[in-house]
């Protein structure tokens, strides 16, 4: 089943003096369940594009259909609980809150959400064994590396259940072991939760993982092959 509709899509930017064409004219059907990499190189729109489906910047023409929901067509207030009950994102920048400790930044959207807190306290114990870092609970993000902040930025979108994840170059800071562990665990969440994954990335690693790959080529799309995994 299609859950996720790119219809037309196209991205311009315009402060320049010359317009920058970031997405031109993707049309892509994600189904539910999918774990599809989009691949390409630098400034070929995949950024872009993520951003886009997670709502967090709008076309400038086409339309972009979530589970049948024009999301263009949302105000913003709608836009932002949209996303909080229904994408995880994970992004090149982490986006953790400093002041907060690792437990209570992936404890973050599910507090918004309100949920129950044992079943909070469950979650993030579960996703930090999964990630090898039960013994950094307690610990603020400054005082860990940048490739742990991005395995807590991994649970934290993670945490919440949400039926898409949005990974920006996931792995781009994590060595071997950490990106195998990392990924084991994004494929047992895609199986045992039916989460969608949709990874940008230039990672090897990831494309071996994905089942499907989308190649983006001056913001338009040159290839979309199932890898048969």
């Amino acid at each position: 089943m299609t859950v996720i509709e790119l219809d037309d899509i196209y991205k311009t930017y315009t402060e320049s003096v010359v317009p920058v064409h970031a997405v031109n004219g993707v049309s892509v059907g994600i189904d539910k369940g999918e774990f599809t990499a989009i691949v390409g190189p630098s400034g070929c729109g995949k950024t872009t594009l993520l951003n886009m489906i997670g709502g967090l910047d709008a076309p400038t023409k086409g339309k972009i259909r979530i589970e049948g929901e024009d999301i263009s067509r949302l105000s913003d207030k709608q836009l932002v609980d949209f996303r909080l009950h229904n994408i995880g994102f994970v992004f090149q920048a982490y986006n953790l809150i400093p002041v907060l400790t690792v437990r209570e930044n992936i404890r973050f959207i599910m507090e918004l959400e309100h949920r129950d807190s044992k079943e909070m306290q469950q979650r993030v114990e579960y996703l930090l064994e999964k990630l090898d870092m039960k013994d950094k609970l307690n610990v603020r993000p400054k005082y860990l590396s940048g490739g742990q902040q991005q395995r807590v930025a991994v649970a934290r979108a993670l945490a919440s259940h949400p039926k898409f994840v949005l990974a920006d170059e996931p792995t781009a800071n994590l060595d071997s072991h950490a990106t195998e562990v990392l990924l084991e665990l994004m494929a047992t969440m895609n199986k045992e939760e039916e989460m969608t994954f949709i990874f940008s990335t230039h990672d090897q690693r990831v494309m071996d993982k994905a089942r499907r790959i989308i190649t983006l080529e001056d913001g338009k799309v040159v290839g979309d092959a199932k890898t048969g995994i």
